[in-house]
């Protein structure tokens, strides 16, 4: 039985102290993490190069001191190795070639064909769990289906992912092909991240709160069942944080629905409200504002106190409710950290 404080937590147990770590850590708001990428070139060659994507998941770990590295790379390499064509606009973010009709998604590869390009990452998850301090947990992740399908569709971020809405009402048996197909992708990916040592793997559907009713169970509930039931029959034991962000109401009951060990969530929802409807559940994991991290102060103090107060009554992950951004100041993170380790009972 390991003692690492976030395994414990997804083990079910409260702690004094609760564990910490926080979306996005690798990445612009460090200087170190710049200049990594300045050296690699862009940032497909960043997630792609082993070396470096190892060393921007370990800037973080040695800085702060967090409880869990998140491996770096992007919920977008999966349709890159469906065979989907993917590329980074300077400024503007990623772009893909779209899938909008039977002859697109006929054009994509089985999944059981994405290891050859996904390779490198699993190179990058085995250089840290070699690297990694011992007391420092390996999470290794993937975008759910949904969200990485409303990517797939529009071939780039959408603010209400309206084309993949569109298509699913449209023609609901090629969507649903597409959401199997991601779901069968993704059980291969983390997979074979567990297999190189991933020690718990995270499903980030960012984009779960645009989905209603019956089309929240079948795009999103649903996936994340296939996805957690198939993994831990595969690897007995392995935990699994979902991330429905703004899910809101469906929140509750869903680690139940699922069988995840730990339900992520976002700002949009109080702590108090969460500790009382998500955390008699199991474990919860969040949820402070990530703008605390750029304005700092007395606010940040106050809501990192209160957040670590309302869950201190069960298993509970320090996290922000969505991840940091470019623009926050390191000097913040380590305030937030030195806050949640302040705080403990006693």
């Amino acid at each position: 039985m390991t003692d690492k404080t976030i395994l414990k937590a997804l083990r079910g147990e409260a702690q004094d102290v609760p564990p910490i770590w926080m979306m996005r850590q690798a990445g612009r708001y460090l200087p170190e993490y710049r200049a990594t990428r300045a050296q690699a070139g862009d940032f497909l060659s960043l997630c792609y190069n082993p070396e470096l994507a190892a060393e921007v998941t370990l800037q973080p770990i040695r800085r702060y001191g967090f409880d869990a590295a998140i491996l770096f790379a992007d919920i977008l390499l999966l349709p890159q190795a469906l065979g989907a064509d993917l590329w980074f606009v300077t400024g503007e973010g990623p772009r893909l070639s779209t899938v909008t009709s039977q002859a697109d998604f006929d054009a994509l590869k089985p999944a059981s064909d994405v290891h050859e390009v996904l390779s490198p990452i699993y190179e990058t998850v085995s250089i840290l769990s070699r690297e990694l301090p011992q007391e420092t947990t390996l999470i290794g992740f993937a975008g759910a289906p949904w969200t990485v399908a409303t990517y797939m569709v529009a071939g780039r971020g959408t603010p209400d992912q309206g084309p993949a809405h569109a298509l699913k009402d449209e023609n609901r048996a090629l969507f649903a092909g597409l959401i199997d197909l991601l779901t069968e992708g993704t059980i291969e990916y983390l997979s074979r991240q567990i297999e190189a040592g991933a020690e718990v793997v995270k499903l980030f559907d960012s984009w779960a709160g645009s989905l209603k009713g019956q089309d929240f169970d079948d795009f999103a509930l649903q996936p994340a069942r296939r996805i957690i039931a198939e993994l831990k029959a595969r690897h007995p034991g392995i935990p699994v944080i979902a991330f429905p962000r703004e899910a809101g109401d469906r929140y509750v009951g869903f680690a139940k629905a699922t069988g995840a060990d730990c339900v992520a969530l976002d700002n949009s929802v109080s702590a108090q409200w969460a500790a009382d409807h998500v955390q008699v559940d199991g474990c919860v994991q969040g949820n402070l504002a990530s703008s605390h991290m750029v304005t700092g102060g007395q606010a940040l103090i106050d809501e990192t106190r209160e957040i670590v107060q309302a869950f201190q009554g069960g298993p509970h992950i320090f996290n922000l409710g969505h991840g940091i951004t470019p623009d926050a100041d390191p000097e913040n993170v380590q305030l937030m950290i030195d806050t949640v380790r302040n705080s403990g009972r006693g």
